[in-house]
């Protein structure tokens, strides 16, 4: 799936929903490794770039750049 080219500030959904019930996430920081904080409980992870292209469902909002 090529068409997932997501951005800083983004909001993201993953395939599957973060224990407090958020399925909310919003990039805050890329690189080789991609940062995204739950948008329900503010807990934020870092997954490799491989990884998070493949957990990736959709793009929701994109960010202001």
């Amino acid at each position: 799936m090529s068409d997932k080219n997501f951005e800083i500030n983004d909001v993201v959904e993953m395939k599957k929903a973060h224990p407090c019930g958020e399925n909310r996430w919003k990039i805050i920081r890329m690189g080789m490794d991609i940062r995204i904080k739950c948008q329900g409980c503010n807990h934020s992870v870092m997954l490799p770039r491989k990884e998070f292209s493949r957990k990736l469902k959709k793009i929701i909002e994109k960010g202001e750049q």
